[in-house]
């Protein structure tokens, strides 16, 4: 019943998505900013070390994680409607207070809530989504990686138009905290899809153990890899940009949302010609892994915007997203708990890696972007061999 009454609704909710874009990768464009801001120290050529900007950015990561243990299973209980006001809520709180922080320690506090933000709105967005749009609920749920794509892919214009302006580096901040909030008001006031409550065949989806499998587990870890790969290049390569003599290299950023989009759009009407989700899981990681190679070896600026369109493409364009759907298929009956495993696998990887990341950015100096590169490409290629793992135990499946 795609009920024209929900249709605002469905807009508001695809709007929070597009600011939590922006929330989600502003910081790597103002890195510079905050660690002269937090009292980071210079390195020999001049400029900041950002390395305690990348942990705070990590801990976006971390308060995902943390809150993904909770938000599920509240907006289950709760309602998608409060699910989405605290995400609202907490991001508000996020980009206010990622400005006001007068050092690292106040903003990772911050960027914890912001993860917790992330979470809260992932348990009400989609869902209501798919529920409003139940009969293209598929779609319905890539329109909310579009959505971001979008925001990502406009960010490094309104970067631009703020520094042509004049205007200081916090004011996308204040912007997008007062969006988020008006958005807010407008989910509190519309009305959400009542959801259907089931009864016996509820409770014994509940009862059913999960028997985990080496190959359910190599799906679940897809979840990591592939959030690793699009992670590592969205917070790092405006270094590798700068190191590569770029003179603008927020535009990497635009490349990259350019073909994440590209990718949702030609990557669902393959999957609908045919082309199977497991040999999508093996051809886009193996394509990053090659692209994060030639990013390496190749230092000129073309290679940076070559790299973010396909890094963008094949790294961040439903690799995720396939990752999900084929966890799914090993636990019919436990769909949601499936999702919420590689979303938990997502987000460890958001701060474990990041994490390394800013060690690597320390101990790099001026070449910490090519040793991220190099990180980045051993655990994306991980994600290629659990994929192979995967069509491998299924062909032998067949073959019984």
């Amino acid at each position: 019943m795609n009920n024209k009454r929900y249709y605002p609704t469905a807009f508001a909710l695809y709007f929070s998505f597009f600011i939590h874009g922006i929330g989600a990768s502003i910081l790597s464009q103002y890195k510079t900013n905050f660690a002269k801001a937090w009292g980071a120290g210079q390195l020999a050529d001049g400029s900041y070390d950002v390395s305690r900007v990348v942990t705070v950015i990590a801990a976006l990561g971390l308060g995902r994680l943390l809150a993904h243990f909770v938000a599920g299973p509240f907006s289950d209980r709760y309602g998608r409607k409060l699910s989405g006001l605290i995400g609202v809520g907490l991001y508000v709180i996020f980009f206010a207070g990622i400005i006001l922080s007068p050092n690292m320690a106040a903003a990772y506090c911050f960027a914890i809530l912001g993860g917790a933000a992330n979470s809260f709105l992932d348990t009400c967005v989609s869902p209501t989504c798919m529920e409003i749009f139940v009969n293209n609920g598929s779609i319905a749920n890539m329109f909310t990686k579009f959505s971001m794509c979008v925001s990502q892919f406009l960010l490094p214009f309104f970067i631009l138009f703020v520094g042509n302006a004049g205007l200081p580096y916090t004011t996308l901040f204040i912007i997008c905290g007062a969006a988020i909030l008006a958005d807010g008001l407008l989910i509190l006031l519309l009305p959400f899809p009542e959801r259907e409550k089931k009864g016996g065949n509820g409770v014994k989806t509940k009862q059913e153990r999960m028997k985990f499998t080496p190959v359910s587990i190599a799906a679940i870890l897809i979840g990591f890899t592939s959030s690793s790969t699009f992670m590592l290049w969205l917070n790092c390569n405006k270094e590798l940009g700068q190191l590569y003599g770029m003179t603008s290299p927020s535009l990497i950023q635009s490349y990259y949302a350019a073909g994440t989009a590209v990718a949702i759009i030609v990557t669902a009407f393959l999957i609908k010609k045919g082309l199977g989700e497991k040999t999508v899981l093996i051809l886009y990681p193996a394509v990053s892994t090659v692209m994060l190679l030639l990013c390496y070896w190749i230092r000129t600026p073309q290679i940076c915007i070559i790299g973010g369109f396909v890094i963008g493409y094949a790294g961040a364009g439903g690799v995720l997203q396939l990752a999900v759907a084929t966890t799914i298929q090993f636990f019919p009956e436990n769909k949601a708990t499936a999702t919420s495993f590689v979303m938990i696998a997502s987000s460890v990887a958001n701060y474990t890696i990041l994490s390394l990341a800013g060690y690597l950015t320390r101990i790099g100096g001026s070449e910490g972007p090519r040793m991220i590169l190099l990180l980045n490409a051993g655990v994306t290629f991980l994600g290629v061999m659990l994929a192979v793992f995967i069509k491998g135990m299924e062909k032998r499946q067949k073959a019984r």
